[in-house]
């Protein structure tokens, strides 16, 4: 992984995009007509994803800084933005990820590849059998960690496959819901990859900037019917779309994104496109217009 993986941006963006449906949906009275199939194939689908690619990101980043007291000062950062968005909006995910990451991801770093990967498998199988969303967040970050200690994640129609035969299982049987959900995921995820479409990398890019601002959208619209649903977040997302397009064609960060690492650094940290390259960027992007500092 000698530099920054694309794909996966673009992944983190199309997680982002369900995510957004996923929020819209729950804060309507959620009309009947989308209710069964928004339950059984887009609720708790998105959120895997995003958590196994937290987990990778937790491991990238403690490969170019494996200063653990920053890693815990980023997870404090975030902590800190995930406050201010539970007063708005109860239950959602920064806050349980920031104490996560230090809980369970930090003290995982200090574990050999393997034992990372076994206890990620046990604690993802645990949750899924008890049904306990949060201990499903611990176990995908321990797998998304371990992942990147394999280099593991590569297009594969094998798990695609298999992923759809399960998934498909799982939902018709009845067999648990959060392993179905889990299922989902990998179908969408390893799908995804398969194809690696890259118009979703600009919302991956930003995405703390897009997910925390498209709350503040859905609170002040409040959807109330199908279309509504529908057209608030097609709108918000091709909206995001165009501001992150336009923002990264000037800047290395997202605006929220910024943020977060200068506090992280607790220095100004370079944001511009053409201003001196940021060292601490653990996998430089290649396709980035380049720094006046580089030839």
């Amino acid at each position: 992984m000698a530099t920054r993986i694309r794909e996966l941006d673009a992944l983190r963006g199309f997680a982002i995009c369900g995510i957004m449906l996923v929020n819209t949906w729950q804060h309507s009275p959620k009309p009947p007509e989308i209710d069964w199939a928004m339950s059984t194939f887009v609720q708790g689908r998105f959120y895997p994803i995003f958590s196994f690619l937290f987990g990778m990101s937790f491991a990238l980043f403690m490969g170019a800084h494996p200063d653990r007291l920053v890693m815990l000062r980023r997870l404090a950062v975030l902590a800190l933005f995930g406050a201010a968005h539970w007063a708005v909006n109860p239950g959602e995910v920064l806050v349980p990820y920031a104490v996560f990451g230090a809980v369970v991801l930090v003290p995982a770093s200090y574990l050999p590849k393997w034992v990372q990967l076994g206890l990620g498998t046990a604690v993802t199988l645990a949750a899924m059998y008890g049904e306990n969303p949060w201990t499903l967040i611990a176990g995908l970050f321990l797998l998304g960690m371990a992942a990147v200690a394999f280099d593991a994640v590569r297009p594969s129609p094998l798990l695609f496959v298999l992923s759809v035969a399960v998934a498909a299982l799982l939902t018709w049987r009845d067999l648990g819901y959060l392993a179905a959900c889990v299922a989902g995921a990998a179908v969408y995820a390893s799908g995804f990859l398969l194809l690696s479409p890259r118009v979703f990398e600009p919302l991956g890019k930003v995405a703390l900037s897009a997910y925390l601002s498209s709350t503040v959208i859905i609170l002040a619209v409040r959807p109330q019917t199908t279309a509504e649903i529908i057209g608030v977040t097609v709108i918000t997302l091709i909206g995001q779309w165009l501001f992150a397009r336009w923002w990264l064609a000037r800047y290395r960060y997202g605006p929220l994104e910024w943020i977060w690492r200068c506090l992280t650094w607790w220095e100004l940290v370079p944001n511009g496109q053409t201003q001196a390259r940021d060292t601490r960027i653990p996998l430089p992007d290649l396709d980035r217009p380049q720094p006046q500092d580089q030839s």
